[in-house]
């Protein structure tokens, strides 16, 4: 694929259509996720139920899976920028096929471990070198007319959601069979997405220079405006890790049965699939990314305070659940806002020839708070303080966050959330 394939032509509007390596990278988080998601549902079931596993070791080996990806997306973004998006891309696919075929077939935990590390491995690979690839595109998109860059990047995200919406519903089909049909499924489903980029994927990327891995690590250490986003970042990934901590347990609590959360998590997906697009152009006419973010931020911490006023009158059945369908979609509409501004302001405060390294180094940075946080969260659930309190405390996180936002604008951050 020449440079000139890369150009994409005017509508008769005069707004230019997605390019064809946009349009790649984003059907490519589409099959990532139907991939992973037709697995990652059933691992924990598989886990204690075939292989035995004791309940901690179960949550140790689903730790260990998330530390093996979202941690090590730093080092998949600096590869990216070191070595370009194919090699990168093509070795984590290749990494993720080896994986699940592994998984499907390990019955001993040391087996497990290495193929669950095997799989978040992968993820740390591709993950960050599309995620970079995708918002420098979308900034190429915006500076050629094509409207703002938060468009592309919410795009990106329903593309990923349509996925993780798809993929249970083919894991469960093929759980019919057995554990290791599914496994084998997820491995075929990146065999397809490894040959399409083999295939389509450029060797070289318009206006992307490689660089050294050394010496980015120090200047993004010192970038306070970057660590001050990933910071609030974080916050928002501790808020919606609740929809797997906090949350269960209050569905639990007022329907005495998890049944609800199927289609809890159901109502967030198709919120994104369906409303997301249109969130982001409306907000797009309105607020800048801080003010995006900081409107996001504060709808999260609003579906906080919805259920802690709630919480002390204790109520049960329909009435129960009524707070925690709210506090889901004010935390939904909050991703939809703070998601795509985020990865929007990423390029205007990295370094240059390293949008790599800062993608990667978001993920990570974010990670490493939800796992400090999700540890302080989990304690205070079982503190046993007063119903409203821990609720109380989770709200303040994300109305705290919006004071660590960078403030101005960097190289004329366009107004484009």
């Amino acid at each position: 694929m020449t440079a000139m394939h890369l150009i994409p032509r005017r509508d008769a509007a005069g707004t230019p259509p997605l390019s064809p390596l946009l349009r790649l990278l984003i059907a490519t988080q589409l099959a990532f996720n139907i991939g992973f998601f037709a697995v990652l549902p059933f691992l924990a079931g598989h886990l204690g139920e075939a292989v035995g596993m004791a309940g901690w070791l179960v949550g140790f080996v689903l730790g260990l899976r998330t530390f093996s990806q979202q941690g090590l997306f730093v080092v998949g973004g600096a590869l990216a920028d070191r070595y370009g998006v194919r090699p990168v891309v093509l070795a984590g696919c290749a990494l993720r096929i080896a994986g699940f075929g592994w998984l499907g077939y390990a019955e001993q935990t040391w087996t497990v471990v290495g193929a669950v590390l095997l799989i978040g491995f992968a993820a740390a690979l591709f993950s960050p070198a599309v995620e970079s690839e995708v918002v420098r595109q979308a900034v190429v998109h915006e500076e050629s007319g094509g409207g703002p860059r938060t468009r592309v990047l919410a795009l990106f995200t329903v593309s990923g959601q349509a996925g993780a919406f798809a993929g249970p519903l083919l894991g469960a089909l093929l759980l019919a069979v057995d554990f290791r049909a599914v496994c084998l499924a997820g491995a075929g489903v990146f065999v397809l997405v490894l040959a399409a980029h083999a295939r389509l994927l450029p060797q070289h990327l318009p206006g992307r220079s490689r660089v050294h891995l050394r010496g980015g690590v120090g200047p993004l250490l010192r970038n306070r405006r970057f660590l001050a986003l990933c910071c609030a970042y974080g916050t928002y990934l501790l808020a919606y890790n609740q929809l797997y901590l906090a949350l269960p347990a209050e569905v639990e609590r007022a329907a005495a049965s998890q049944t609800p959360l199927a289609w809890l998590f159901a109502l967030s997906s198709l919120l994104v699939v369906t409303a997301q697009l249109a969130v982001t152009r409306w907000a797009g006419e309105r607020l800048d990314p801080r003010r995006c973010m900081a409107a996001g931020l504060a709808l999260i911490a609003a579906g906080f305070a919805v259920v802690a006023a709630a919480r002390p009158a204790g109520r049960t059945g329909a009435a129960g659940l009524l707070p925690v369908v709210v506090f889901v979609l004010l935390l939904t509409l909050g991703q939809m806002l703070v998601v795509p501004a985020a990865r929007a302001w990423v390029p205007d405060l990295a370094e240059k020839g390293r949008l790599g390294l800062y993608t990667g180094a978001l993920s990570s940075v974010s990670g490493l708070i939800v796992l400090l946080g999700s540890a302080a969260t989990g304690t205070l659930l079982d503190a046993g303080l007063p119903p409203a309190v821990p609720w109380l405390l989770l709200a303040a996180v994300p109305a705290a966050a919006v004071a660590l936002l960078p403030g101005g604008r960097e190289r004329g951050l366009p107004r484009s959330a």
